[in-house]
């Protein structure tokens, strides 16, 4: 998997708006030893504030706005793929990327694509994740990193970082914890990943 020229792992970082998780992914590939640089960050939505983040920290940026396709998902999905592909991509990371993908990009991809889910999995798929943790009474949070499959959330779970929820926990201040422990969780289990033979 590593690219001949750098012995590195090359990835796309798929971002919908501010790039937290991205940010981390991209520092973390900077690190001695990083099996793992960010070759693209690319983005359904032009105005998502983290590829102005990605510009600034040197890594090239593209953007396939979902917008002109209309409801012809395939063709947005092979104008996305023909970035990762002009780019050589190997490994693609979602991170805070907001749309559904189908199942040509999910094939495409299989077994070389990972999420990030704010939730212990297999608890609380799909959004609002915070919420329904609070309001089922769980004592603990946290975050999943899985492989990407045809169904939500579905994929084989490859990390998780648990989060103690507090008393007085609203899903806002619950989610800045999860998303703290995010950063530290992808950056972590995209590089196991990526030093697996």
């Amino acid at each position: 998997m590593p690219d001949t020229s750098t012995g590195r792992t090359r990835v796309a970082v798929l971002i919908s708006g501010a790039g937290s998780n991205m940010a981390a992914l991209i520092d973390a590939a900077r690190q001695p030893g990083a099996p793992f640089e960010v070759v693209l960050v690319l983005s359904n939505r032009p105005e998502a504030g983290g590829l102005a983040v990605a510009e600034i920290k040197g890594v090239a940026t593209a953007v396939v706005d979902h917008a002109p396709f209309g409801k012809d998902r395939a063709a947005h999905e092979q104008a996305i793929q023909t970035a990762l592909d002009a780019h050589g991509v190997e490994v693609v990371a979602l991170a805070g990327y907001m749309r559904l993908l189908t199942p040509f990009l999910v094939g495409r991809w299989a077994g070389r694509m990972l999420n990030i889910h704010p939730s212990l999995l297999p608890r609380y798929p799909g959004l609002d994740t915070h919420a329904r943790a609070i309001a089922a009474g769980d004592a603990e949070a946290g975050c999943t990193v899985h492989l990407v499959t045809e169904g939500v959330d579905e994929g084989r779970v490859l990390g998780q970082a648990a989060v103690p929820i507090q008393p007085g926990d609203t899903p806002a201040t619950l989610a800045r914890r999860v998303l703290s422990a995010e950063h530290d969780l992808y950056p972590r289990v995209l590089a196991g990943f990526c030093r697996r033979p």
